[in-house]
C-alpha cells in the first residue's frame, strides 16, 4: 500500500440540516428530554432507583459537564412520584426531660393539622380558662373554701384578742400589720405620761406582758400564713378540678380528629397526658394576678412548650421526596439548631436536616463535598451502617443535635463522583463503597445516529426553554451538533459533555440577540465557537508567535537530513492546542544502542520510553540479519523543556534516525505524527484535530507553499474534525493530510525513495532500508577494526 492523499470531504463531518426534520427548536419544546447517548446508564439508574432492598444507594460516575445531576434529577422525580409519600415529622417538648424532646412520626398532612390544631388549642385555653372560672359553680365553691379559711383565721384573731384583753391590752389589724395598746384598770389606753409613771416593778411587769403578747401575735401570724398557703394549694387544687375537663377535652378532641394509627396515637396520647400535667401544675398562669409582668412572662415560656415543631411537612407532597443537597456542611445534612437563636434545650429551634427531610425517598449529594468535610463523611458512614440518625453524633464546628432519640432513616442516596474520587474511596474504604451495590457509568461519548441527533436537538430546545433564549434554527443545531463531534474528536461519535453544548447555545444566543435576529442561526455558533477559543489561546498564540519570530526553530520548506517536524500537544485543562517540535537524531558507529536523551535527563514519562524501546526493537528487528548492532544514535526532541510523555511521536523520531542512517533527507514541510508497533504498523494518536491544526498555524504563519502538510496514521481518518481554515486550505491545494499504515509507506514520502523490501541478498542498495544496511555494515566493519586494533596492542609484548 502507497500513502494516501485526503480530500478535504474527508477532514470534517458536515451535518446537513434538512436532515434533521424541522425549522427550529421551537417545534421541538413539547417533545420530552431523554438521555441521549447514555442508554447504559439510564438503564442502569432506573435498576437502582425502583430495588428497595438496602444497599442498593447509587454510585453515578462521569466528567463535570456531562448532565449527570439534571438527569438523575429529573429520573428522580419521576421514580418518586411512584412511591407513596412518607410521615411527617415532628418534635414535641419533653416535660419530663427537655433536653431530650419527643419524635413523633405521623401520616403526611397529620403534621400540620397537629401543629395548627394544638396552636388554636393554646389560643382557646387562654380565653376559655378565664371565663370557666368566672362561672357560678366554681364562685361558689370557692367561697365555701375562702369562707372555710377565712373561719379559721377569724378563730385565732379572736383568741389573739381575748388574750391580749386578758392582759389588758387592746390589738388592732391595720392594713396588714398588728398595733396594740395597753389599758388601765377602767379599760383607758395608757398614754405616754402615764406610763413614766409606773414603778419599776410594774414597768417590768409591763414589759413581760408585752414580750408574752408579742409572742402570741407571732403564732397568730404564723397561723394565718399557714392557713393562706394552705387555702391557696386548696384553691390550685380546687381549679385543677374544674380545668381539668376543660383541658382534657380541647386534647381529646383534638386527637379524635387526627384519628393516627395505633403508635402514633399511643405517643400522642403520652405527649397529651404530659402537656395536661404540665397545664394543671402551672394553672395559676392562665389567670390574672398581682405580679402581671411576670405572669406574662412565664405564661409565654409555659405556651412556647406547647407548640409543635414540624420539622418535615409533607401535607402537599404528591409522592416521595427528592432532595438535592448542594451544600452538604454538617448541620444542613443531619439537622441542628437554628445559628444564633435559642439554647440546644428549646425544641422549637431545631430544624431538620437533608437526611430527615429525604426519609421515604432519595438524596443526592457530591462525593467531593463529603470527602472535603471528615466528619460529615464519618458521621454519614456511622447512619449508613445503622440506618439510623443517632442523637450521640457531634460536629466539632457545632453543638449536638437534639435528637432524643435514634431516629429510623430510609433513604436512597445518589452519589455524584468523578472516577479518580470514587478510586480513591474504593481503595481507603471499601465497605463504604459496598453500600453503592447499583453504579451508574457516563459514558464521555456516545455514537452518533438519526436518534441521538433528534435527542440533542430536543436537548439545545430544552436549553432554550429552561432559560429564556431564542430558538436555534437547523442549521444552527447542525453547527453544535459538529462542535460536538469535534469535542469528540471522531466522526461517528459525538461529545456526551452536555455542559459544553449548553455553554455554546447561551453565548451563541448572546450574539444572535445583539445582531437583532429572531432565532440563533448557524454564525452566531461559529462565532461564539471562535470567541470561545479566543478567550482559552493565549499561550498558543505566544508560542506561534515564537515560532513566526524564529525564536522556536521550525523549518517548513525544503529538505534536511536526520531532521523531522513532530507534533505534540500541550494541554491546559480548558483548553488544548498542538505544538509542532524539531525532531532531530544523530548516529555513529559504537555499541550502546539507541540513546533516549531525555530519559536520560527524567525528562520523559513511561510511555514515552515505551515508544522509545519499541522503536529499538523494531530497527533492530529490520536488521537481525546483521545483528547485533554497532550503533550508537541519539535522537532528541528540540527546544523541549517541560518534559515529553507519551509515544505519538514515535513515528517520527524513527524517521529522523533512519534518515541519518541513510543519509536521506527528509522533507521538512510535511510534520509527522503517530505511534510504532513492532511490526512497523502506524498506531492511531490522540488530539489529532489540534496536533494537525497547530502545524497548519505554524506554516501559515512562516508562508504556505503548497507543499506543506501533515502524514498521520490511516486508523485516525475518522477523528477528523478539522477547522474550516484547514479544510478550505486543502481544498486550495496549499496544504495536505496524507494518511498512511506503514512506516515505510510515511518514508517513502518523505524521503522519494522505496523503503525497501527483504530479498535474498538483504534490502535493495536503492531502497532506504538499503542504505541503513549500508552504513550500518560500515558501522560494524569499523567497530571490529577498532576491536582488533586493540587486540593487537594488548597482544604486542613489551620491549
Amino acid at each position: 500500500m502507497t500513502v494516501a492523499e485526503l480530500n478535504p470531504s474527508d477532514l470534517r463531518l458536515t451535518v446537513d440540516p434538512t436532515s434533521l426534520g424541522f425549522e427550529d427548536t421551537f417545534e421541538l419544546r413539547g417533545v420530552p428530554l431523554s438521555w441521549v447517548g447514555q442508554e447504559r446508564a439510564e438503564t442502569a439508574a432506573r435498576f437502582g432507583l425502583q430495588m428497595r432492598q438496602p444497599g442498593y444507594n447509587l454510585l453515578v460516575l462521569g466528567s463535570a459537564g456531562m448532565g449527570r445531576t439534571c438527569m438523575l434529577t429529573a429520573m428522580l422525580h419521576e421514580q418518586a412520584a411512584l412511591r407513596p409519600v412518607p410521615p411527617d415529622l415532628c418534635f414535641l417538648n419533653n416535660f419530663e426531660q427537655a433536653d431530650q424532646p419527643l419524635a413523633l412520626r405521623l401520616p403526611a398532612g397529620q403534621g400540620r393539622r397537629l401543629e395548627q390544631g394544638m396552636a388554636l388549642w393554646v389560643q382557646a385555653i387562654q380565653e376559655d380558662v378565664p371565663q370557666r372560672l368566672l362561672q357560678a359553680d366554681f364562685w361558689a365553691a370557692r367561697q365555701e373554701l375562702e369562707q372555710t379559711f377565712k373561719a379559721q383565721t377569724e378563730a385565732a384573731y379572736a383568741a389573739l384578742t381575748g388574750y391580749a384583753q386578758a392582759h389588758h391590752f387592746a390589738v388592732v389589724r391595720d392594713q396588714g400589720h398588728m398595733v396594740f395598746t395597753l389599758k388601765d384598770a377602767q379599760g383607758t389606753p395608757v398614754t405616754a405620761s402615764k406610763a413614766l409613771l409606773l414603778s419599776p416593778a410594774e414597768r417590768k411587769a409591763l414589759n413581760a406582758a408585752e414580750e408574752a403578747l408579742r409572742a402570741e401575735m407571732d403564732h397568730y401570724l404564723e397561723v394565718v400564713r399557714a392557713t393562706e398557703c394552705a387555702m391557696a394549694q386548696a384553691l390550685d387544687v380546687l381549679r385543677q378540678r374544674f380545668l381539668r375537663p376543660v383541658f382534657a377535652h380541647g386534647l381529646a378532641q383534638l386527637r379524635q380528629q387526627l384519628n393516627l394509627p395505633i403508635d402514633s396515637d399511643t405517643r400522642l396520647a403520652a405527649y397529651m397526658d404530659q402537656v395536661l400535667q404540665a397545664l394543671l401544675e402551672k394553672n395559676r398562669l392562665l389567670v390574672p394576678g398581682e405580679d402581671e409582668a411576670t405572669r406574662r412572662t412565664d405564661l409565654a415560656e409555659l405556651l412556647s412548650c406547647l407548640s409543635v415543631n414540624l420539622v418535615v411537612d409533607h401535607h402537599a407532597a404528591q409522592g416521595a421526596p427528592v432532595v438535592v443537597e448542594e451544600n452538604p456542611e454538617f448541620r444542613n445534612l443531619f439537622g441542628g439548631m437554628a445559628e444564633d437563636e435559642a439554647p440546644m434545650s428549646d425544641f422549637a429551634r431545631w430544624r431538620a436536616g437533608s437526611l430527615l427531610r429525604a426519609h421515604g425517598g432519595f438524596l443526592l449529594l457530591h462525593l467531593q463535598d463529603l470527602l472535603a468535610d471528615a466528619p460529615v463523611w464519618e458521621r454519614l458512614r456511622r447512619l449508613m451502617r445503622s440506618g439510623q440518625l443517632e442523637s450521640s453524633g457531634a460536629s466539632p464546628r457545632f453543638s449536638p443535635g437534639l435528637i432524643g432519640e435514634a431516629l429510623d432513616v430510609n433513604v436512597k442516596l445518589v452519589l455524584i463522583a468523578s472516577v479518580a474520587a470514587f478510586d480513591a474511596v474504593q481503595e481507603a474504604d471499601p465497605e463504604w463503597v459496598r453500600r453503592f451495590a447499583c453504579k451508574v457509568d457516563f459514558a464521555e461519548s456516545f455514537k452518533a445516529t438519526p436518534q441521538t441527533a433528534r435527542a440533542m436537538a430536543v436537548g439545545v430546545a430544552h436549553i432554550c426553554d429552561r432559560h429564556g433564549l431564542l430558538h436555534c434554527s437547523a442549521a444552527a443545531v447542525a453547527r453544535i451538533m459538529e462542535e460536538s463531534h469535534r469535542e469528540a474528536g471522531d466522526q461517528t461519535r459525538q461529545s456526551a459533555r452536555i455542559g459544553l453544548t449548553q455553554a455554546l447555545v447561551v453565548e451563541s444566543h448572546a450574539l444572535a440577540q445583539a445582531r437583532g435576529a429572531a432565532r440563533v442561526e448557524a454564525r452566531d455558533v461559529l462565532a461564539a465557537s471562535q470567541a470561545q477559543r479566543a478567550r482559552r489561546d493565549g499561550l498558543e498564540a505566544r508560542v506561534q508567535d515564537s515560532i513566526a519570530s524564529g525564536e522556536r526553530l521550525l523549518v517548513v520548506s525544503g529538505e534536511r537530513v536526520a531532521q523531522v517536524n513532530g507534533l505534540t500537544v500541550m494541554d491546559q485543562g480548558d483548553h488544548s492546542f498542538g505544538v509542532p517540535v524539531r525532531v532531530t537524531a544523530r548516529s555513529f558507529a559504537g555499541d550502546e544502542g539507541l540513546l533516549n536523551i531525555e530519559r536520560e535527563v527524567d525528562m520523559s514519562g513511561p510511555i514515552h520510553d515505551k515508544g522509545v524501546l519499541i522503536l529499538h526493537s523494531y530497527l533492530s528487528g529490520l536488521f537481525a540479519h546483521i545483528a547485533p548492532l554497532s550503533m550508537n544514535a541519539a535522537v532528541v526532541f528540540e527546544q523541549e523543556y517541560g518534559g515529553v510523555e507519551g509515544d505519538s511521536a514515535s513515528c517520527a523520531e524513527l524517521y529522523a534516525l533512519l534518515s541519518s542512517l541513510s543519509g536521506l533527507p527528509l522533507r521538512q514541510g510535511i510534520a509527522v505524527t503517530g505511534a510504532v508497533n513492532q511490526q512497523g504498523d502506524l498506531l492511531p494518536v490522540g488530539n489529532i484535530n489540534e496536533k494537525i491544526e497547530g502545524y497548519f498555524r505554524s506554516c501559515e504563519s512562516l508562508g504556505l507553499d503548497g507543499q506543506q502538510g501533515v502524514l498521520m496514521p490511516t486508523r485516525n481518518r475518522r477523528h477528523l474534525m478539522l477547522a474550516p481554515q484547514v479544510v478550505h486550505a486543502v481544498a486550495r491545494g496549499d496544504f495536505h493530510i496524507y494518511v498512511a499504515n506503514q512506516v515505510g509507506e510515511g518514508m517513502n514520502l518523505l524521503t522519494g525513495l522505496s523503503y525497501g523490501h527483504w530479498g535474498p541478498g538483504g534490502y535493495a542498495p536503492d531502497s532506504v532500508l538499503g542504505r541503513v544496511q549500508t552504513t550500518l555494515q560500515r558501522f560494524r566493519q569499523a567497530c571490529e577494526l577498532l576491536a582488533s586494533h586493540r587486540s593487537h596492542r594488548r597482544s604486542r609484548p613489551a620491549r
